[in-house]
């Protein structure tokens, strides 16, 4: 059952952050950890490792980390580009049509987002901004326990409506060596041709130094498990990357009017996602809160990954009893979470009340499940607080910003005095000499 929680409760338990980076590694993972590196090494150095592999040895390394860790021997390490409509041939007509219909309305989203390139001439003589789209982008295309075909859409898409040129893509191998046709034919959807059959650090550690067969890339973006994240944050500042995501996690805000089997498996979409998934919820109402614990229950036994929702909901779920609905809006901001829904009679009046989310689900029909798929925005978004700074990806991910400074003599002249009052102030007399030859 989703547990009941007191405000001061959840704020020692399951509002409390964990370091997602960080976490406490089950005993599975630390012998295989031992089993591969014949040691005891963490998941960073372990990371490291395979990092500094791939940047000594390229190819070679890929194919020998792809078997140590996934179990495949890969003949070739890109997928045929004749793969690709070839898949979308074999994908069920619905299912094709679906993917089709997400990518339009992805494309048309985005579409939406003005980039910031503009001058002025008030600031004496041209100033402003240039916006230039990446060269080359690598999305990485998470795999794990099932494919994610909407996560390719949703990092692809933006990017091409930015202009990059080239956007190359991996994603883990399947036991048959094979990347699942459900991928192949979203790579065909967005035009994409350049598919690695590469997971995890290895595909990022590819991404980030280049080998004869993956060329470099200017950013590597999307979402994956903890190894994938931890090889983004150590390649930091020689690639460009979007963010550091760990485990999905939305809150539901609800009052009273709210249909609690709605709310019930909005929270369980969430919690089957992972094990160390988060789905919460935050009502004033107690009868509510018990009737989606009721509904919780019902709908868990008829779901096929009752397994890992129910140990999610056990670590890192549950319902937070608050006095009203501003408190109930005042915690969910301060948690911050990738996804917030907002079910009640007035949802609309609650948006400006929680500044902090990755994004914002107003309404009972504008569930989360949606925005993972159709609604438009993409779903890779900011995770484990950082909500609080961090933005969902979109198109300024995939553009640089240029300074353009083109004074006018008169301008110029006039501010060379004061730019070399202030060199002097901080001792750098070469910078200052400059300035004094324009005054």
């Amino acid at each position: 059952m989703l547990q009941l929680f007191t405000v001061p409760e959840a704020e020692q338990t399951i509002l409390r952050r964990a370091r997602a980076l960080e976490p406490e590694l089950p005993e599975g993972l630390r012998a295989h950890l031992r089993r591969l590196f014949q040691e005891e090494v963490t998941p960073d150095e372990a990371v490291r490792r395979i990092l500094a592999d791939v940047r000594a040895r390229g190819d070679a390394a890929l194919r020998d980390w792809t078997f140590k860790l996934d179990g495949v021997h890969l003949e070739t390490l890109q997928v045929d580009p004749a793969e690709l409509p070839a898949a979308a041939d074999r994908l069920p007509p619905d299912l094709l049509d679906a993917l089709q219909q997400a990518a339009a309305r992805i494309r048309a989203f985005h579409s939406y987002q003005p980039l910031p390139h503009w001058t002025t001439g008030k600031l004496g003589g041209r100033l402003g901004q240039r916006a230039t789209p990446l060269a080359r982008v690598g999305v990485y295309v998470p795999g794990g326990t099932a494919p994610l075909p909407s996560s390719l859409l949703m990092a692809v898409i933006p990017a091409q409506v930015a202009g990059v040129r080239e956007i190359v893509a991996a994603t883990p191998p399947g036991r048959n060596g094979r990347v699942p046709d459900v991928i192949l034919a979203a790579a065909h959807i967005t035009g994409v041709e350049t598919i690695y059959t590469l997971g995890g650090a290895q595909a990022v550690a590819a991404f980030a130094f280049g080998t004869a067969t993956v060329p470099r890339v200017d950013k590597v973006v999307g979402a994956g498990g903890l190894f994938t994240t931890l090889a983004k944050r150590q390649v930091y500042g020689l690639v460009g990357i979007d963010g550091l995501y760990g485990p999905t996690e939305t809150v539901v805000v609800a009052d009273a009017t709210a249909d609690p089997a709605w709310v019930a498996a909005d929270l369980l979409a969430q919690a089957e996602h992972d094990v160390l998934a988060t789905a919460i919820l935050f009502t004033p109402s107690r009868p509510f809160a018990e009737a989606v614990q009721v509904e919780v229950t019902r709908q868990m036994e008829q779901l096929s990954r009752a397994d890992i929702i129910g140990q999610a909901l056990q670590g890192q779920g549950g319902i937070v009893l608050t006095a009203d609905m501003d408190e109930a809006c005042r915690l969910a901001s301060d948690f911050a979470a990738e996804h917030t829904c907002i079910a009640a009679a007035d949802p609309a009046a609650y948006v400006d009340k929680i500044p902090n989310a990755g994004g914002l689900f107003v309404g009972e029909r504008s569930f989360e499940v949606l925005g993972d798929y159709v609604a438009g925005p993409s779903h890779v978004m900011p995770t484990g607080g950082t909500a609080r700074f961090a933005s969902p990806l979109n198109v300024l991910d995939f553009v640089k910003i240029t300074s353009i400074i083109e004074l006018d003599d008169a301008t110029s002249a006039r501010l060379s005095p004061l730019a070399a009052r202030i060199a002097e102030a901080e001792h750098l007399t070469a910078h200052a000499n400059a300035a004094r030859r324009r005054s």
